[in-house]
């Protein structure tokens, strides 16, 4: 078999395999901070997304002084998909490679993005570096991105997010101010609220420095052991989650003891884990017990319930920032800038 005429014909008729480039990851890259004016890209990378949340989405882009510039295949749809991996793929290189766009804002999450990670182009990405936003699913485009190429990429709200006045702000603050150090502050609003969920807690006392990496739990233990993500030893992991029961979150978090080294990390931030409580009369620990039995006893700072995750009121963090957390002071600091 003609091996070379065999692999270039594979190319030709499957473009989207041709798209994978293998590449280590260099020094690390900022990009620019986002100022009004500039225009702002908007994909769907993961699940399709509604008439109605993209007017949302849209509205918000607007809202904080952006253009907006709408993925070609943004109205796509196959399945639970915002169109097909192609699609998707093609509107994320796109983005990146368009002079006109300054930053990329990812309209919902949902499903679909790890798909895309063997496929994506991380060359054409490192040449192009731009502020990357989302959460949930977007987790594993930020981690993978910044572990193949060292851009710092940004967890936070989607752009179809309730864009309350501490979201608006912590967005600011992070991706365009730049500030820096930067104490991230409670949500006063979450932390109002009756349900357990949303009230802070130690895990475990002490402080820890390390570069940011993390994002939604499922996604985290779904990656884990794959070559797209960034190891967990000496990294200030931080990890959300929603509607998952209990055993559940055991189970993953077992996942990223055992794949991801996460007893190695420097420290452990948790969001809030909204609606994870377990249903009256199940046999189930609570919430709150599992996830002490899962990283009480690995002997790193821990704590539970900072602003961020599946909420309203959730703050930014940069993958890929040096920071420091302390448990006593139930804070979060970035120790540098996230953009230039």
């Amino acid at each position: 078999m003609n091996r070379r005429a065999f692999a270039k014909n594979l190319a030709f008729s499957y473009p989207l395999l041709a798209a994978a480039r293998p590449l280590f990851r260099k020094k690390r890259l900022l990009p620019h901070r986002l100022q009004p004016g500039d225009t702002i890209g908007m994909i769907t990378p993961g699940s399709y997304i509604s008439d109605e949340s993209l007017e949302k989405a849209v509205n918000n882009v607007l809202k904080l002084g952006f253009k907006v510039k709408m993925g070609k295949n943004i109205r796509a749809k196959r399945g639970f998909n915002a169109g097909t991996d192609q699609q998707r793929l093609d509107d994320l290189h796109l983005m990146f490679s368009d002079d006109s766009v300054a930053g990329i804002w990812c309209a919902r999450g949902g499903y679909g993005c790890s798909r895309l990670l063997p496929f994506i182009d991380y060359a054409l990405i490192q040449k192009n570096p731009k502020a990357l936003i989302g959460y949930s699913d977007i987790t594993a485009l930020l981690n993978a991105i910044y572990h193949k190429t060292g851009l710092v990429g940004f967890h936070g709200p989607v752009a179809a997010s309730e864009l309350t006045e501490y979201t608006e702000t912590q967005f600011r603050a992070v991706v365009m101010e730049g500030k820096a150090p930067y104490n991230i502050p409670l949500s006063a609003a979450n932390m109002e609220k009756e349900e357990d969920a949303f009230h802070p807690y130690a895990i475990h006392s002490g402080r820890a420095k390390g570069t940011l990496a993390g994002g939604n739990l499922s996604l985290l233990a779904a990656l884990a052991g794959t070559e797209y993500l960034p190891d967990a030893r000496g990294k200030l992991v931080f990890i959300e989650d929603v509607g998952e029961k209990p055993y559940r979150i055991d189970r993953m978090l077992t996942q990223l003891r055992q794949a991801w080294g996460l007893g190695q990390a420097a420290g452990i931030a948790m969001g809030t884990y909204a609606d994870c409580q377990p249903e009256e009369g199940d046999l189930s620990l609570s919430l709150e017990e599992t996830i002490r039995d899962r990283t009480e006893g690995l002997g790193i700072p821990a704590i539970y319930g900072l602003s961020f995750g599946h909420i309203d009121n959730q703050c930014t963090l940069p993958v890929g920032i040096e920071a420091e957390l302390n448990v006593e002071e139930r804070r979060l600091t970035l120790l540098e800038a996230a953009v230039k």
